[in-house]
């Protein structure tokens, strides 16, 4: 199958959906999608990226080549036209095959999931597709565990794939997979999320515990099996769970939800899959739609992304940072406004900087090294959106910031991953 995306691959030289417009209604399992307004400029042939190929493009009086606005990240390789027949791309994901040390892209499109080799820039491969489960979908969502890739999507009874990826080792190019096993326990999922210390995951915004986390059994990761939910939080859209050990001693060992619940973030241990217990909510001033957040390593502060007050208030792009010491009692640290008014999207740490995904802002790294003195500052992007840095559903989706080698993936759902 043929599927039309970009694939980028940024390294950063300082240090080594159609949208995802949330479901303000929880209910409806299939939100629309949002489209461009005509104010702003659309793609043409003097504004898509160059062709495919191994490209050296540093970045130099602050383009990569001349389509790219940066600061601090090199492109490395792209991927571009006519590659994938895909409406859309979505989310991204990374995997490093422990036997041989390959690093792989694992790219949502709409009608299905990619899986890239980069471990070579030289000769990067597409090394295939596997197809979603039901239909397209503008949101799709994929996590690794124990070499398996879970796949979910907002597409109506698709339930969650499951992928076995030593199937990548010595498979050429341009395969047709399937998947290993598909969990039905739900239809549709906004996303999901798996804790690798307990080899739990939970899938949120089903159909299911109220849209709610709905916890699986991964152990054994090709037989997935169902392990309750929790549904007092209400929706979430987004959640992190984690096995804790930060600096709140009543709750170190244990295992913890963050859920981004739309109008709220909810802290829940799980450790007891039948019993699981709020310990708090908190919310924050100005609240429009809360989306997805991420710990710092040593789990003191939750750095959250609020999806449509950009767009509600006329902010630019706002970081809202909680100080997590006491996870009965958690506060408000601060408030980071970035230097655009891009929405911003999904973001991830490693050590101490924040990499977010900011829509038509692309990727934007953010230093947290002072983030006890509230002090967030950023110092790099790389803009995968040139032609506006407006408030709209486009652009950078998501970015995985984890690969060893340094590289860095990031998804624009306009020009591919």
């Amino acid at each position: 199958m043929k599927k039309i995306a970009l694939f980028l691959l940024v390294s950063a030289f300082l240090f080594s959906c159609a949208t995802d417009d949330p479901k303000i209604d929880p209910t409806q399992a299939d939100p629309t999608d949002e489209a461009p307004t005509d104010e702003f400029p659309t793609d043409d042939d003097t504004t898509v990226p160059p062709a495919a190929g191994p490209i050296t493009a540093p970045c130099e009086n602050g383009f990569a080549g001349s389509f790219y606005p940066c600061n601090g990240f090199d492109l490395v390789y792209q991927i571009s036209l006519g590659v994938f027949d895909a409406g859309s791309g979505n989310d991204s994901w990374g995997w490093t095959d422990p036997d041989t040390g390959k690093e792989y892209a694992i790219m949502g499109l709409s009608g299905g999931t990619a899986f890239i080799d980069i471990s070579d820039v030289e000769n990067v491969v597409i090394v295939g597709f596997l197809e979603t489960e039901t239909t397209s979908s503008a949101w799709r969502d994929i996590k690794v565990y124990q070499n398996h890739a879970y796949i979910v999507s907002e597409a109506s009874g698709h339930g969650m794939q499951v992928f076995d990826l030593t199937h990548l080792r010595n498979a050429g190019t341009d395969n047709e997979f399937s998947p290993d096993n598909v969990y039905t326990e739900f239809g549709n999922a906004h996303n999901i999320v798996i804790n690798e210390e307990s080899g739990y995951a939970y899938a949120v915004g089903t159909g299911t515990f109220g849209g709610g986390p709905h916890f699986i059994n991964i152990q054994d990761p090709l037989n997935p099996v169902a392990a309750g939910g929790y549904s007092l939080g209400s929706y979430s859209h987004d959640a992190q769970v984690i096995t804790y050990n930060g600096p709140d001693t009543e709750h170190q060992g244990k295992e913890i939800l963050i859920g981004s619940n739309a109008n709220e973030v909810v802290i829940v241990d799980i450790s007891n899959k039948n019993n699981p217990i709020e310990l708090s909510t908190i919310g924050y001033g100005q609240t429009a739609y809360t989306h997805q957040g991420w710990f710092t390593e040593d789990h003191t502060y939750f750095l959250v992304g609020d999806e449509l007050d950009e767009t509600t208030y006329g902010f630019t792009t706002r970081t809202i940072v909680f100080d997590f010491t006491d996870l009965d009692n958690p506060n408000l640290k601060v408030e980071y406004f970035g230097p655009t008014p891009a929405i911003d999207h999904n973001g991830y740490v490693k050590g101490d900087r924040y990499y977010l995904a900011n829509y038509t802002a692309g990727m934007r790294v953010i230093d947290i090294s002072d983030i006890a003195n509230g002090n967030l500052i950023e110092v790099g992007h790389f803009d995968t959106h040139n032609l506006f840095d407006a408030a709209a559903f486009r652009g950078a989706w998501s970015v995985y910031p984890f690969f060893e080698s340094g590289h860095i993936i990031i998804s624009d759902m306009n020009y591919g991953l």
